[in-house]
C-alpha cells in the first residue's frame, strides 16, 4: 500500500460491508460533509443518517447509506462503524417513499413529542435514502 491510497472498512452491526483501498472518502458528519484524503489527520465523528461515498483507486466510486455512526480516521485506515450501512443500489425507493410520507404525516399532526422526535429521525433518514438513490441514478446516467 502506497501514501496514495488508505484502507477503508465499512462495517454494520451484523456485518461488514467493505473492506478494500480508497483513494478519498466523503461522509456525511454531524457538522457537516467531510472528505478524507490519504494522511489525512487523525479524526474521530458521529456520523448522521446519510451517506458515505468511497473512491477506489481506479476511480469507481461506491455509495452507500448509513443510519448514523462513527467515523475514525487512523494513518493508513479509515473506518465507518454504523447501525445500518445499504450499498446505494440495494436501498428501496417505494419503501423510503412511504417512510418519508408517514413521517411527514406524523410531523403535520404535530403526534406527542416522542412521536415527534421519532418521526423527525425517520424523515431524516428516508430523504438520506433518496437522495443516494438520486446520486445512483445521476451515475448511472454518465
Amino acid at each position: 500500500m502506497t501514501t496514495t491510497t488508505f484502507r477503508c472498512d465499512i462495517v454494520s452491526a451484523e456485518k461488514e460491508i467493505f473492506h478494500g483501498d480508497a483513494v478519498f472518502v466523503v461522509a456525511s458528519a454531524e457538522l457537516g460533509e467531510v472528505g478524507i484524503a490519504p494522511r489525512h489527520a487523525p479524526l474521530i465523528t458521529r456520523l448522521k443518517p446519510g451517506k458515505v461515498i468511497v473512491t477506489r483507486p481506479d476511480g469507481e466510486k461506491l455509495d452507500f447509506y448509513v443510519s448514523g455512526g462513527m467515523l475514525e480516521v487512523q494513518p493508513q485506515v479509515v473506518t465507518v462503524l454504523a447501525d445500518t450501512v445499504v450499498r446505494a443500489d440495494d436501498l428501496d425507493e417505494a419503501a423510503a417513499l412511504k417512510a418519508k410520507e408517514e413521517a411527514e404525516r406524523v410531523l403535520a399532526n404535530r403526534g406527542q413529542a416522542m412521536d415527534l422526535a421519532e418521526a423527525q429521525a425517520k424523515l431524516a433518514e428516508a430523504m438520506a435514502q433518496l437522495q443516494a438513490l438520486e446520486r445512483l441514478r445521476k451515475n448511472l446516467k454518465h
